[in-house]
């Protein structure tokens, strides 16, 4: 049966924190609760540097998939006292048997005990959890077993020491196989081969009795824990991660990757039934296909992320938890940095610093995805930013993905782009396309998305792995937008004078990874770059009027993939990361009348490491540090960096401003956008109370 606003009344009821037991009711009736966030424009608000608010929800295929691919972002959260709520869709129970090749007492012929395994998982999640937030592995939990809107229950446990630490078990049975063709699965699940996925229990759970979900249940029963939580930031893994173009093979565990699919379908759920609510923005994670690229995290950072696997997977096998199923995830005790990911944390969307841009004099305008539509201040030519406005008209529902891309052009107007989701009810309407929405006039009010279409015609099981759009704008205001697609070359293309788009042309490159970039430096040139696992390929122009070059290589040395471009003189200057630190490295690339474009030898940007895309305008760079904050600095030397240890989603973007102030924005953990400049640096302000 369809969703309804009456089935979504009452989903679940559970215990909450504290050692009183508390009682709340999770309901996704609209009109409950009002907005975390007061809308009305005003001044910008300043804010303590330490200050991280909001509450984050995850959701996940099983257990670990939040250790290996969503930390150190989770213990961040979880260390700055923010609302952290981790959902487990599956049990992960695997073949049942909780062994490390090596331990003594290893035996192929042990009896698969599901049930068993399955509890070791969460036991070893619980203390990996516990030791995060309290430092003590064996802080306790209360459990507690609800009714869920699907009709089954799930196992709520909350951490009593810090009670805004809750876990949610769903415990379905998991695919069993990696890739393998499984009916009883979530995949099943979502295509149609099954009417309904069962439950898989652990023991010691206080769900006693079975059940199943169909594909609506299930998606009721996210929507639910969503209402409960209500998020500013949502955390799930990547619906379309695509497939290895030479064997055909997934990128990523099928659960993975459609477990996604029912968060996104139970998260446009939320955000079109709950009307009053806070405002959420989503972050999706790149999982198995970090083992194939450089390390992106520091040694100490990958060594602490490291060290709370290690609790997981029960690695010192000393009786911590009283429970005769284990005390963690002895799979993973042989190998607990699992194929290279847990040196490794990516962003599979938003990450990239191209949604800040200036519109006509002294205004300025930021894009972000908020609830599934895309959303945007505008700063006026006071320095006021006004409140939060959401695109309307045809094609604003729900179902943009993270991450926009701002275009100028020439007469002042404004424009954006993103990539959007459609969600039908049958498996074959889920597909992904790129949109396009520009203002009538300059500091007018926006039209309606435009769809450019996509080069991958259908899903076919997912290979809509599209990028996200890179966009640049000729002298005549006229678009044209680079996409990496699903077998990792650069498609293109080119608006019309009619104001049509071309078909999709081919750029050709291989082995592209994360999203294009491109700049036009003081020529008129244009540029654009894309990362492989060793390089960065370029495509250029001779002059303004010539044909696009390329692909080109470059030179320069493996990067941990986000790309920043920005002009900078005659060439355009490329920001990226060195491997293994995590340090901001900085190159010139200049266009000219030879085969290859130019490429000056690579500086370092301070000494701070750290992690994801970089913002960047005239010598002023913002990125994450090591901490998970946002931080700032200026090229050419010491002081490296200035922390404001404010934890953010996405990346930061900045721009150059004509009297040479440097404005940077991000997004927070609380779905508010926050601002700095070089005039107050570091203080950061909330654009908007």
């Amino acid at each position: 049966m369809p969703v309804t606003r009456r089935r979504f009344a009452v989903l679940l009821t559970v215990l909450t924190a504290g050692t009183t037991g508390v009682l709340s009711v999770l309901s996704v009736a609209s009109g409950q609760q009002a907005s975390g966030a007061a809308q009305g424009k005003n001044p910008t608000v300043a804010l303590p540097a330490s200050v991280t608010a909001g509450s984050v929800v995850q959701v996940v295929a099983h257990p670990d998939d939040d250790l290996f691919f969503m930390n150190p972002d989770l213990s961040r959260s979880l260390r700055s006292g923010t609302q952290v709520t981790t959902a487990y869709l599956t049990s992960g129970e695997s073949d049942g048997r909780n062994q490390a090749q090596g331990d003594a007492a290893r035996d192929p012929e042990q009896p698969a005990d599901r049930a068993h395994y399955a509890e070791a998982r969460q036991n070893g999640i619980r203390s990996a959890y516990a030791q995060m937030a309290t430092g003590d592995r064996t802080s306790a939990w209360r459990r507690t077993a609800v009714p869920t809107a699907g009709g089954g229950r799930a196992e709520i446990d909350v951490l009593i020491a810090k009670p805004q630490v809750s876990l949610v078990w769903l415990m379905l049975r998991e695919a069993r196989s990696t890739g393998g063709d499984t009916p009883e699965s979530l995949r099943g699940l979502w295509n149609g081969r099954i009417p309904a996925l069962e439950s898989q229990l652990t023991t010691g759970t206080p769900v006693k009795q079975g059940f199943s979900y169909t594909k609506d249940q299930l998606i009721q029963t996210v929507a639910g824990v969503l209402e409960q939580y209500r998020p500013t930031t949502l955390r799930m893994q990547d619906p379309t991660p695509g497939r290895y173009p030479e064997s055909g093979r997934y990128t990523d565990h099928q659960d993975h990757m459609y477990g996604a699919r029912f968060v996104q379908a139970a998260t446009a759920a939320y955000a079109q039934q709950v009307q009053r609510r806070p405002h959420f923005s989503v972050q999706s994670y790149l999982g198995y296909h970090n083992s194939t690229l450089p390390h992106s995290l520091d040694p100490q950072t990958a060594e602490a992320k490291t060290g709370y696997l290690r609790t997981y997977a029960w690695q010192d096998h000393q009786d911590h938890c009283g429970s005769p199923s284990g005390c963690g995830d002895r799979k993973v005790a042989g190998n607990p940095t699992g194929r290279n990911w847990a040196q490794s944390l990516r962003y599979t969307r938003a990450d990239h610093a191209s949604w800040l841009t200036e519109g006509t004099p002294g205004r300025l305008w930021a894009f972000t995805v908020l609830d599934g539509r895309m959303a945007y201040w505008r700063r006026d030519a006071g320095g006021v930013w006004e409140k939060p406005v959401f695109l309307t008209g045809p094609g604003a529902e729900p179902g943009i993905d993270p991450g926009a891309t701002a275009v100028r052009l020439p007469d002042g107007r404004v424009g954006v782009l993103a990539t959007r989701t459609a969600l039908g009810p049958a498996p074959a309407d889920y597909r992904r396309e790129v949109v396009y929405a520009v203002q009538s006039a300059p500091d007018g009010t926006f039209g309606a998305w435009q769809s450019l279409g996509t080069p991958e015609q259908g899903d076919d099981d997912g290979t809509s792995a599209i990028s996200a759009p890179a966009a640049g704008v000729d002298g005549r205001g006229l678009l044209t937008v680079y996409l990496r697609d699903a077998r990792r070359t650069l498609r293109a293309s080119t608006q019309q004078p009619d104001g049509g788009f071309s078909p999709w042309q081919r750029l050709g490159g291989e082995d592209l990874q994360g999203d294009p970039v491109t700049a036009v430096d003081a020529a008129g040139r244009r540029h654009v770059y894309a990362t492989t696992t060793a390089s960065v390929l370029a495509w250029t122009q001779a002059d303004p009027d010539g044909p696009l070059r390329g692909p080109s290589p470059t030179g320069l040395p493996a990067t941990t993939v986000p790309l920043t471009a920005s002009p900078d003189g005659a060439g355009v200057r490329l920001y990226f990361r060195r491997p293994d630190s995590g340090v901001v490295r900085t190159a010139v690339v200049t266009a000219g009348s030879a085969t290859r474009p130019q490429v000056s030898s690579v500086t370092e940007a301070g000494g701070r490491a750290g992690y994801g895309a970089v913002g960047a305008a005239g010598r002023h760079v913002a990125g994450r540090a090591d901490s998970g904050t946002i931080s700032t600095s200026g090229l050419g030397g010491p002081p490296a960096w200035a922390e404001s240890r404010m934890l953010f989603a996405g990346a930061p973007a900045a721009v150059l401003e004509p009297d040479g102030t440097t404005t940077t924005t991000v997004l927070g953990l609380d779905a508010e956008l926050h601002t700095s400049t070089t005039r107050n640096h570091p203080t950061w302000h909330r654009a908007t109370r």
